[in-house]
C-alpha cells in the first residue's frame, strides 16, 4: 500500500480519485477476518494503540468505510468519534484538547471521523468560525492568516509525534473524491427516500468552496505526513476499492509490528495446567 502513501510533496489535482479492483469485496472480506484477528492480539498484548484518522469532502464514504472495514472487529476493541460542531465546552479548551481526550487506549483502534485537522481545513476556508474559540492572539479575522494555520499544522505534529512516542500508531487517510461523483452521490440522497436525511443544503454551499478546500487539503497534507503519522491517499471514487486500500493499510502496519504478540503465561501457571485441567474436569 506504499503507492498511496505521502512521503514527497503531492498535488491533488494530478492524482486520481478512481481506482477500480474488481475483486475488493472479497479481498475486502479477507482482511476484516485478519483484522479482527491481529485486534484481538493487539488488545491482549496492550502496549500499543492505533488512530485511524479519515479526512474527506462531504459524500467521500467516511461513514460507509467505516462500517464496512471494522465490522468483525470486536466492540470492545474500536472506538469511532464523530467531531461535529465543537461544544460551548470544548470552545474553553485549546483546538485539541478535545481530540486528545479521545485517544483510544493502549490495545484499541480509535478512528476519528474528521479529525483535529479540521482546525486547518474548515476554519481555514471559513475564518470566522475561528472568532468563537476566543483567543487573546486573536482580534479580528485579519488576524488569521496563512502563518495562523502553518502554526497550527506544527502543533498537530507534535501532537502526533508525542501520541506516536507514547505508543500510538498513527494512519491518516484523505478519502479523494471527485467533484463529479460528489455530485452524483449528493443527487443520489436527494432521489432515494431512504437516503434523504443525509442531504443537506450546507452541503451545497460548502461545494462552491471546493477549490479552496482542495488547496488547504494539500497545504496540510504536505506539511504533515510525517513518519510517526503519514497521510494516505486514496482514491474515493469506487467505495469497494477504497475500503479495501484503507483495511490492507491497517492490516499491513499493524503486521509490521513484529513485537505484537499474545502475552503468555508465566512459569508457574503453565507448569499447573494439567492440574487445573484435571480440577475443572471432576467438577
Amino acid at each position: 500500500m506504499h503507492k498511496y502513501k505521502v512521503t514527497t510533496p503531492i498535488n491533488l489535482s494530478k492524482i486520481s480519485t478512481k481506482e477500480v479492483d474488481s475483486n475488493a469485496k472479497d479481498k475486502l472480506k479477507k482482511a476484516r477476518k485478519q483484522l479482527s484477528e491481529l485486534q484481538d492480539t493487539m488488545y491482549a498484548h496492550g502496549k500499543y494503540s492505533m488512530l485511524v484518522c479519515l479526512q474527506g469532502m462531504d459524500t467521500s464514504g467516511k461513514d460507509s468505510l467505516i462500517r464496512e472495514v471494522f465490522k468483525q472487529v470486536n466492540a470492545r476493541g474500536v472506538v469511532v468519534h464523530s467531531f461535529k460542531v465543537p461544544t460551548d465546552k470544548e470552545l474553553k479548551h485549546d483546538f485539541l484538547w478535545r481530540h486528545y481526550v479521545a485517544l483510544p487506549e493502549r490495545g484499541k483502534i480509535g478512528v476519528f471521523n474528521r479529525t483535529h485537522y479540521e482546525n486547518v481545513l474548515v476554519t481555514r476556508v471559513h475564518p470566522e468560525y475561528i472568532m468563537g474559540e476566543k483567543l487573546p492572539s486573536v482580534k479580528s479575522t485579519n488576524d488569521i492568516d496563512d502563518a495562523f494555520f502553518h502554526n497550527r499544522m506544527e502543533d498537530i505534529n507534535n501532537f502526533e509525534k508525542h501520541i506516536a512516542d507514547n505508543g500510538t500508531i498513527i494512519l491518516k487517510f484523505f478519502l479523494h473524491v471527485s467533484k463529479e461523483e460528489q455530485k452524483n452521490r449528493l443527487l443520489r440522497r436527494i432521489e432515494k427516500k431512504n437516503k434523504n436525511w443525509k442531504f443537506s443544503a450546507g452541503d451545497l454551499e460548502e461545494r462552491e468552496h471546493w477549490s479552496t478546500y482542495q488547496a488547504c487539503y494539500e497545504d496540510a497534507i504536505n506539511r504533515t505526513s510525517t513518519e510517526k503519522a503519514p497521510w494516505y491517499i486514496v482514491p474515493a471514487d469506487d467505495k469497494p476499492t477504497a475500503r479495501t486500500i484503507v483495511a490492507n493499510t491497517i492490516l499491513e502496519t499493524l503486521e509490521s509490528y513484529k513485537d505484537i504478540k499474545a502475552p503468555e503465561l508465566d512459569d508457574k501457571t503453565k507448569a499447573r495446567l494439567d492440574e487445573f485441567r484435571a480440577q475443572l474436569e471432576n467438577d
